[in-house]
């Protein structure tokens, strides 16, 4: 399956409940890295901003070593 097709799969599996905590950082680290956070519906850009304003992941999308020290769900 291509990337896109991945990420889609995620996001349904995100809006659904159906990620862990684990799984949702790496696609919102995604999604901020690839610039699509900022494109998508209103809530992918306020949970990508609270993740960067709360130091989980920095504004390249790269998830931070706080992220182990938080329950962020």
């Amino acid at each position: 399956m291509s990337r896109m097709g991945e990420l889609v799969i995620d996001m349904i599996s995100y809006e659904s409940g159906e990620l862990d905590s684990d799984d949702a950082m790496d696609l919102f680290a995604t999604l901020i890295k690839s610039g699509m956070a900022w494109t998508l519906q209103g809530d992918y850009g306020r949970t990508a901003r609270a993740l960067i304003d709360r130091g989980l992941i920095d504004e390249d999308g790269d998830i931070t070593p706080l992220v182990l020290e938080v329950d962020w769900l």
